[in-house]
Order: structure tokens, then C-alpha cells, then sequence
């Protein structure tokens, strides 16, 4: 039986090794490809550590971390995630970013990935008074020549959450890819979901 809990704070940091842990086996699958090593997530994890109005739901199968979620306001995410917001003029103050949901493939289909999102919102709603909750994607050609036969995109998953794609929104991110020796430059597209009845942006 895999359960959900979620942590903020200082009480996240037990758990950063196994986001980390997590990020680098899920990410290395399509559509992220990432191949990456624990050295590279210390930049990453610090950062988030250091937000003190961050949140992670960790599912647990026993005492074995098997997914993880994040979240933590726009305004203290990186420039780049910000940067698509600012330039249209919008207060990234009014959203809250979720970050990776990284779960072992043994463990979809449970709702386990609902729940991070129910979670995640809860967090949102609890230490902000942000009207939108706000994602980014990785966009991969059809033609991409790693893509699995059969692969289906999570489009309908995140709308049935109430997430809508904002069109031409977009930010860009770099790493090191499973097909190659270099970093490669994705750009990733943001999904919006109003918070309060707001109307979206």
C-alpha cells in the first residue's frame, strides 16, 4: 500500500537524497532523457532546501521512497521559469510553481500522481494567497528519434487536475541527455490552473 506524505521546511531535508535518487531514474526515461548523476543534483537540491515556503509530497511504499513532488512559489524559483511570466507583464507573485513529479513505473496508475497534485495545491493555498498554480513540460518532436512506440503525452491527465496549456508560454532548460555527451537546450511549456476562480492570465 503506497502512501503520501508531504513535508516542508526543514522537515523536507530528510528526503532530498531520495528526490535526487528519483529525479535522475524517472528523468532518464522518455521525455526528459536526462541523464544525470548525483553531482549534478547538489545545485538543484540546495536551492530548493533553501526555500523556506518549498514543499515536497514523498510516497512511500513501507519506509521506501518511491515518488516525489515539489512545489515552491514562482517568485523564488530560478530566472529562467520566471523570466516567461515577467515578460508578459505578470506578477509571479500570483503563482505558485510545481516542480518534478518523479514516480517508479511499478507505482503509476494508484494515484499516486493525483495525489501529488492534491497535495501540492493544498500547500499552495495554505502559505500563499497565489491565484494560479503553474507546471512546465518538456516538448519533444513526434518524430523524435528516442521516442517509445506507443508513447501517449500526459495532456489529458493534467487537464482532468483542471491544468490548461498557456499558449506560447515557455521556458527554457539545459542538460545532459542520455543520446549524447553534451547539454542540450528544451524548452519546456507551461500549464496554468486558477487557484481561486481568478480568471487565467
Amino acid at each position: 500500500m503506497v502512501k503520501v506524505e508531504f513535508f516542508s521546511g526543514p522537515a523536507m531535508l530528510p528526503h532530498l537524497p531520495a528526490l535526487a535518487r528519483l529525479r535522475i531514474a524517472v528523468f532518464r526515461d522518455w521525455p526528459y532523457l536526462y541523464d544525470g548523476s548525483l553531482a549534478n543534483e547538489q545545485t538543484y537540491l540546495a536551492a530548493f532546501a533553501a526555500c523556506p515556503r518549498a514543499g515536497l509530497a514523498v510516497a512511500f511504499d513501507g519506509d521506501q521512497a518511491v515518488g516525489c513532488s515539489s512545489c515552491l512559489p514562482l517568485a523564488d524559483e530560478d530566472d529562467n521559469v520566471r523570466a516567461p511570466f515577467e515578460a508578459r507583464g505578470w506578477d509571479v507573485r500570483r503563482f505558485f510553481y510545481f516542480g518534478e513529479s518523479v514516480l517508479l513505473p511499478a507505482y503509476r496508475g494508484q494515484g499516486v500522481g493525483v495525489a501529488f497534485f492534491t497535495e501540492r495545491e493544498k500547500h499552495a493555498r495554505a502559505i500563499s494567497d497565489c491565484d494560479f498554480a503553474t507546471f512546465c513540460a518538456v516538448q519533444r518532436p513526434a518524430d523524435h528519434k528516442l521516442r517509445p512506440p506507443g508513447a501517449v503525452p500526459l495532456d489529458a491527465f493534467w487537464r482532468k487536475r483542471g491544468f490548461v496549456p498557456s499558449p506560447g508560454l515557455a521556458c527554457t532548460m539545459a542538460w545532459k541527455q542520455v543520446d549524447g555527451p553534451e547539454k542540450v537546450t528544451n524548452t519546456l511549456a507551461f500549464w496554468v490552473k486558477s487557484l481561486t476562480g481568478a480568471p487565467l492570465p
